[in-house]
């Protein structure tokens, strides 16, 4: 992945900073400058949160890890970024398709945007900031368990519920995206 440009790293960063001070229940106790400060000590990091944020994530710090002095930041979209959207799981799940192949899957993108993609708990602890995928729903990480027989997982929020719940690893769907995390 290349390194972004000065200018675009510099709108990039007023940007994160307009939406961490819009969003400040996203992350109470956490103060901007210090986020500033791990941003620009990580540069190929910013690259990864511009792809976020291209791609429609709307990326926001969400927590920070005092154990390894992380930010971490989550797709904040209030629905999956369209961006993302109509992938199938993973590489896996694509070939398997005999017609109608997506132009991507999830796994292959979130790996090239340097990004992960959210697991279950990490899926509901978003849903804990806010209401997410009211329209849309998210592929999450998928454990070995079920991938293995040909399924994958995804969360959305219907009925002031998050509910989690499988398809096909194959399958896709025009309002289903993934969303990722990145740690700066």
């Amino acid at each position: 992945m290349m390194e972004l440009p000065l200018k675009e790293a510099e709108v990039l960063i007023e940007t994160l900073r307009s939406r961490f001070e819009k969003n400040r229940a996203r992350h109470e106790n956490i103060e901007w400058a210090p986020v500033q400060a791990a941003l620009m000590a990580n540069v190929t990091k910013l690259q990864s949160l511009h792809e976020m944020g291209k791609t429609g994530g709307e990326p926001d710090v969400v927590g920070y890890d005092r154990a390894t002095g992380e930010y971490i930041f989550y797709d904040c979209s209030a629905e999956s970024p369209a961006g993302r959207r109509s992938v199938c799981y993973d590489l896996e799940g694509l070939e398997s398709r005999k017609e109608n192949r997506p132009h991507n899957n999830a796994v292959d993108m979130a790996a090239m945007m340097g990004i992960t993609i959210l697991n279950e708990e990490q899926y509901r602890h978003l849903q804990t900031l806010g209401n997410f995928d009211l329209k849309t729903s998210s592929w999450i990480v998928t454990p070995a368990s079920i991938r293995k027989l040909g399924g994958a997982i995804f969360g959305d929020r219907r009925y002031n519920t998050v509910f989690v719940y499988h398809n096909g690893a194959q399958s896709y769907y025009a309002a289903r995206a993934f969303r990722g995390l990145l740690r700066v």
